[in-house]
Parts: C-alpha cells; sequence; structure tokens
C-alpha cells in the first residue's frame, strides 16, 4: 500500500513553519496515542505514521530532501516497509516532543494521570527486532513467499505472559505502597525516583511462574511467513507486524522488521524499475537484420533487428521489466545488443572475409569514414 504524504498525514500545509508542524504532531500523537487506544491496531499504526511524518518534516534536511524527491528519498532501491528512516522510535520521539512519555509528565496530565506511575499490570510493549534475509533476483522482481525462523523472547505459555504462577495474581507493592515512586533523600534535596522493586507499576507478583520466572516471556524459535511483494530491492525494509519480542507481563508485542539483501543476477541488472540484458548478436545478423530472441524474467521474448545494426544499440519492451513498489506502473526491459567479432576462422573463412572487406568501399562504414574526416580535420 502506499505511503500517504507526509503534509496530509499532520494535516498541515506544505509552508507550515516548524512551529505549526509541531503543533500538528503534538495534536495527532495524544489521538492516537497506544495508552490512549489500548488494543487498536489502528491507531498504533496511525501513531507510528505521524511520528514518522514528524520525524522527517521537523528535520530542514530531510524535509528539503522530501519536498524535492518524496518518499523516494528515503527508500534505497526502490524502498518500501515503512517505519522510520532513522533510529527513532515512535515512543522515543513522542518523549522528546512532549518531555515525558507514556508513562509520566505531561502525558499523564493530559489523559488525567497522575506522578510517574506506570502501568499497575506493569505491562509494556515488547521490543521490535530487524532480520537481514537474503533472496533471488526473480524473487525480488516478481515477489514470493519467505518462511523464516528467528529466536526471540516469546509469551509463556504457562502464565499466559503474566509471570504469575497459577492461582496468584499482583498485590501492591510494599516499598511504594502503590504509588510506583519512592523518595530519596540527598543532602538538602529530596527526589522521586521510580520504585526499584516495582519498576514503577506500584505492584508485584504475589507468586512468579516456575516456567518464565516471573518475566512472563520465555526464548524459543519461531517460524514466521512473510509476504515478499513485487518489486522489492536491496535495502527494502518490510515489516511483519507483532511477531517481534512479546511484551512484558503480557504487554503487546513488538514488531518485526526484515532488511531484504538481493543476490545479483546472471543475465540481468536492474535500474529503478527498468531491467537491462546485454544480448550478442552475429555480424551478420547486425549487418543483414533479423529475428532475435531474448530472455525476460516471464519466458522469452521476439525482437526485430534491422539491417546495419551497431553495438550498444538499446531496444525496448514496454512493460517487461519491474513493478513499482508504490504502485506506479511496471518498468521496461532493455535489450542492449552487443555485435560478436567472428574468432577462430579457418584458412578459407579468412580468405572469404578478405575478398568481402576488398570488394567493399568506404560507403558501408559510414561510422568509420566520418571519423577520419573528422580526424584529418583536426590535423589540418
Amino acid at each position: 500500500m502506499a505511503k500517504r504524504d507526509y503534509y496530509e498525514v499532520l494535516g498541515v500545509d506544505k509552508n507550515a513553519d516548524a512551529g505549526e508542524i509541531k503543533k500538528a504532531y503534538r495534536k495527532q500523537a495524544v489521538k492516537f496515542h497506544p495508552d490512549k487506544n489500548p488494543d487498536d491496531q489502528g491507531a498504533e499504526d496511525k501513531f507510528k505514521e505521524v511520528g514518522e511524518a514528524y520525524e522527517v518534516l521537523s528535520d530542514d534536511q530531510k524535509k528539503a530532501a522530501y519536498d524535492q524527491m518524496g518518499h523516494a528519498a528515503f527508500e534505497a532501491g526502490g524502498g518500501g516497509g515503512g517505519g522510520f528512516h532513522g533510529s527513532v522510535d515512535a515512543s522515543d520521539l513522542f518523549n522528546q516532543v512532549f518531555g515525558g512519555g507514556g508513562g509520566g509528565g505531561i502525558f499523564d496530565q493530559l489523559f488525567g494521570g497522575g506522578g510517574q506511575r506506570r502501568d499497575p499490570s506493569g505491562a509494556q510493549r515488547g521490543a521490535d527486532l530487524r532480520y537481514d534475509m537474503e533472496i533471488d533476483f526473480e524473487d525480488a522482481v516478481l515477489g514470493c513467499e519467505k518462511k523464516i525462523t528467528i529466536t526471540k523472547l516469546d509469551s509463556c505459555k504457562k502464565c499466559d505472559g503474566s509471570g504469575a504462577a497459577s492461582g496468584s495474581g499482583r498485590k501492591q507493592c510494599g516499598t511504594c505502597n502503590g504509588q510506583g515512586q519512592v523518595v530519596a533523600q540527598r543532602g538538602f534535596f529530596r527526589m522521586q525516583q521510580t520504585c526499584p522493586h516495582c519498576d514503577g507499576s506500584g505492584t508485584v507478583l504475589e507468586k512468579p511462574c516456575g516456567d518464565c520466572r516471573g518475566g512472563g516471556r520465555k526464548e524459543k524459535k519461531s517460524t514466521i511467513t512473510l509476504k515478499v511483494p513485487e518489486g522489492v530491492d536491496t535495502g527494502t525494509r518490510l515489516r511483519s507486524s507483532s511477531n517481534g519480542e512479546a511484551g512484558l507481563r503480557s504487554g503487546p508485542n513488538g514488531d518485526l522488521y526484515v532488511i531484504l539483501h538481493v543476490r545479483p543476477h546472471e543475465i540481468f541488472d536492474r535500474e529503478a524499475d527498468d531491467l537491462i540484458c546485454e544480448v550478442p548478436i552475429s555480424f551478420v545478423t547486425a549487418a543483414l537484420g533479423g529475428e532475435l530472441k531474448v530472455p525476460t524474467l516471464k519466458g522469452s521474448a521476439s525482437i526485430k533487428i534491422p539491417a546495419s545494426t551497431q553495438t550498444g544499440t538499446t531496444f525496448r519492451l514496454k512493460g517487461r521489466g519491474v513493478k513499482n513498489l508504490q504502485g506506479y506502473g511496471t518498468g521496461d526491459l532493455n535489450v542492449r545488443v552487443n555485435v560478436e567479432v567472428p574468432a577462430r576462422l579457418n584458412k578459407e573463412q579468412k580468405a572469404k572475409l578478405q575478398d568481402f572487406a576488398d570488394s567493399c568501399g568506404d560507403d558501408v562504414n559510414p561510422q568509420s569514414k566520418s571519423f577520419l574526416e573528422r580526424a584529418r580535420n583536426l590535423f589540418n
């Protein structure tokens, strides 16, 4: 699915200044924040989308590149996959802009929270994961399905990710009395800090699960089926939603980002959405013309070679290239011919070729004649 225009995502004009862009981001980020929309994947996707838009439009250099080239400015070899163009996570970006985060500060003021106390259940979203995968050239152009196996932290089956033993639950933390924070005295200064016992949730397990020791997660191998769309290229990033690490204490899973690396092809090269293929033709075919069969990624095709075809002549097969990943049509296959000079001639063949050369005047080699005339003019 094609990405939306970043200005449209934030609801601002292309001439909006930095203040207007930041104001628009704050409004959208608050509206779609996962803590305000629990278990709503659509809201979570929009939260990431507005974060991605703000990350680009709030940076002068990235904004200039986007204004000039659009999404293509941040896509390697055709791009794709969605997500951020740097190391900034959507939640981290929110924290930077608001000076707080999902667990406190201005976010609590906006949604009626109090202090720095976290989710009473201690639930936290799992980490996103990266997986680098090599695929064949044909699979990148034509699309495919791949199964990948990764080792990751998955939800504990025995406690269903809660971390609590069967028949038990969570109780108020005795260290902070359920506040999620403790007060530390440093001379004349009193500072509030996250409770080290309950990690700010205000609750602790009554009895930890024996399998995961209260963590709610265990390391295991997982096999994931990934659909690779037509037209991907090296550097394309695909997101597999909710296939990252399991969240802590029944929190939502993170996402898996698969970075593609395309193996080179023996015959075809790629330039954006076009394919290039170099095909040798005989001296006779080049001189007299004929029909040439050429390979494509979907079978063979025929090209009519006109008489007097020269090395480097390119023939275009429209629509036989790569499907654009953003949905903007399909590229072409450009067949570049190279005239092959006869090799390993026997005595009789050499004699006949010499007779042919002797019978030819300058008119049969117009390029050579033109070059010699220009060369003579240079030295005169």
